[in-house]
């Protein structure tokens, strides 16, 4: 693996040119590798040893693996950038706010669902810079399927990989689905807020007519949005910075947004803690979900 130098006084020209597609096919390896890891203890493994951390989110040893892989991959390939990791000691405010590029990791997004043997896991990947996430790859070991985006200077790109194919993905428009007397299809989590979810769906369908519904784990709810087959994605209650960084760098290269109550952009590393606020992927028609969902 080649690997790229990072340095905070470099040149201009060379800090924007670090997010690029080359970039991009080389962090969908890593993140291959790293879900062959997790795949080797999915599938050998009868019965998974849980340890729940102090937050109560439950850890196995397929976390580790992937984390320690990605980590590894990721300080050979670009050694003067920045890591955290879900699964590493997360840096003080007063240290990290002075990055202006990072990588940020969650080694095993939905380890309920790996757990559970359900397949919605993933392993997610993302460059953030200046407190945005410019480049993502989201991949699910089970499916072999991957997502990926960025938003460079020139060119911006997101696809998926499935079968060895590569296609281009874009959001959709939840307008025209409402217009045409289609259900706007939103998806949310399966183990948080249902209640918060059900009021909001009973808004939408108040206020521009039918909704459906359908619950699943990890952020394959982002990509589903990403690549044009869900309007919505309502998050109501916890979720922290590495849950969301990838698929919104992906999103966001769909022509999608992931805002927060009030409307703005979701932001990273803005704070001391890494918890993120409430939130709602969208696709296309910005300022008609933003009269509807923000404050």
């Amino acid at each position: 693996m080649d690997v790229l130098v990072y340095s905070p006084f470099c040149s201009f020209r060379f800090y924007y040119m670090l997010v690029d597609t080359v970039l991009l096919n080389k962090i969908i390896e890593v993140s291959r590798t790293a879900s062959e890891q997790i795949l080797t203890i999915y599938n050998q493994v009868s019965e998974l040893e849980v340890i729940v951390k102090g937050d109560d989110s439950p850890l196995t040893q397929a976390d580790l693996a992937s984390h320690h892989y990605i980590e590894q991959a990721l300080t050979k390939l670009t050694p003067n950038i920045p890591i955290i990791s879900e699964e590493s000691i997360l840096p003080d405010f007063e240290t990290r706010q002075c990055w202006p590029i990072y990588w940020l990791i969650d080694p095993l997004d939905g380890t309920k669902e790996f757990i559970s043997r359900n397949g919605e896991f993933t392993v997610n990947i993302a460059l953030i810079r200046d407190g945005s996430p410019v480049l993502g790859v989201v991949h699910v070991p089970v499916s072999n399927v991957s997502y990926a985006g960025f938003s460079g200077v020139e060119t911006t790109r997101a696809f998926k990989i499935s079968s060895s194919q590569q296609v281009d993905i874009a959001v959709r428009s939840a307008g025209e689905r409402v217009d045409n007397s289609l259900a706007v299809e939103v998806v949310a989590s399966r183990h948080h807020r249902a209640q918060a979810v059900s009021t909001l769906c009973e808004k939408i369908t108040t206020t521009w007519g039918e909704t459906s519904l359908r619950a699943m784990g990890s952020s394959l709810k982002i990509c589903l949005v990403a690549e044009g087959q869900a309007d919505l994605y309502p998050r109501f209650g916890p979720t922290s910075e590495w849950d969301t960084a990838a698929a919104q760098a992906i999103v966001e290269a769909a022509g999608g947004h992931v805002l927060t109550a009030n409307g703005l952009p979701l932001r990273y590393n803005q704070k001391s803690s890494v918890l993120n606020p409430d939130f709602f992927v969208i696709g296309k028609d910005i300022d008609r979900w933003r009269v509807l969902l923000c404050d």
